[in-house]
């Protein structure tokens, strides 16, 4: 976990919004060779030599998509900056810069945006992506966050989500349902706390499904290793909204169906214990969970040999004609149709 300072109070106004960002920033190193300036003009300079230049960007917003009762500013920003780069690495790219921009009411002192950009410098160092430019803004309704990341990749190495063939293999990294999890788990000790503010939270016996939860690790290793294994992804996205959506969204973009197996889905012994405590179904939280931040993509079936006993993946299903629908296929061999029933930022709040 990230450690957090005892904080003091210094008001923003103090520093003016041009003070705040050379405050902020000014501890930020640049380290990559495409970026020709960063940070300090009125705009960044990239040079990216000729390969393809991949842009993504996601907004949060407080009481939306995080709750800081139990999100430390510090690991707010350092899992802000994994959902953007998640995003360039589920194209098969290679992820190099990023921009922050933030709006925050006056509650917020520069000591929580130092814990908050804290977060974003060690996400930056351990990524080895440079923070090149962002914006400061007010709020009246607490914080804010946008972060736009940039990456390249080799125009014949982009995975795009449209590119599936019938009968390819459906892959996963790493495993699923921790993140949604962990969130369960804090929410239930919230709800505690709000009873008994005296109450000392036990995270012991979920310490994996609350890291999922608050330090995610985008998957930042795949794309070198397929390179290395000589496996040529043929559609990919990564899994920020459940497993469920992001497989609808593959087979909708490529005009394809899909079977997905339940026995084969990876799950975490804490995923099935935590499960089983909150009388959820394990297959339901690793279907529609999210915020796993793992890449889904497809393969052909020539590169099976290529991929089995990885420990990075697990081949789940396959991809089936249009006609055939998208299905996940049960441990007693019954057919249900999927659908998608996780994170929608304009249908649920946490």
């Amino acid at each position: 976990m990230l450690e957090d300072k005892a904080p003091n109070k210094t008001s923003l106004s103090e520093l003016g919004e041009f003070g705040l960002i050379r405050h902020l920033t000014e501890t930020f190193k640049i380290g990559q060779k495409s970026t020709v300036k960063g940070v300090g003009d009125d705009a960044a300079i990239l040079d990216h030599k000729g390969q393809k230049t991949l842009v993504t960007t996601d907004l949060l917003v407080e009481g939306i998509h995080f709750n800081l009762a139990y999100m430390p500013l510090k690991h707010l920003g350092y899992k802000a900056v994994m959902a953007n780069l998640s995003d360039i690495y589920a194209m098969n790219g290679t992820a190099t810069q990023i921009t922050v921009s933030i709006a925050v009411s006056n509650r917020f002192t520069l000591e929580a945006l130092e814990e908050l950009y804290a977060g974003i410098q060690l996400a930056c160092e351990t990524y080895k992506v440079d923070l090149v430019g962002g914006d400061t803004s007010s709020s009246q309704t607490g914080l804010l966050l946008s972060i736009t990341a940039i990456g390249t990749a080799k125009e014949e190495e982009l995975a795009y989500r449209s590119g599936a063939k019938e009968n390819d293999l459906l892959v996963v990294t790493g495993d699923l349902g921790a993140a949604y999890l962990g969130l369960q788990v804090l929410e239930r000790e919230r709800q505690v706390f709000e009873v008994n503010p005296n109450a000392q939270p036990d995270l012991e016996a979920y310490t994996y499904l609350v890291e999922r939860q608050l330090k995610p690790e985008a998957r930042k290793d795949i794309a070198p290793l397929l390179r290395e294994l000589k496996v040529k992804p043929t559609s990919m996205i990564d899994i920020s909204d459940g497993l469920s959506s992001e497989v609808i969204h593959l087979c909708k973009s490529s005009d394809l169906g899909c079977n997905v197996y339940e026995d084969k889905l990876p799950l975490d012994p804490q995923v099935i214990s935590t499960s089983e405590e909150f009388q959820m179904d394990s297959t339901v939280v690793a279907l529609n969970g999210g915020e796993d931040y793992e890449l889904l993509f497809t393969v052909a079936q020539t590169d099976f040999e290529k991929i089995k006993g990885n420990p990075n993946f697990s081949i789940i299903g396959h991809m089936t004609p249009k006609n055939d629908g998208i299905h996940l296929v049960t441990r007693a061999h019954q057919k249900m149709e999927l659908t998608a029933q996780g994170w929608d930022a304009l249908l649920k709040k946490q």
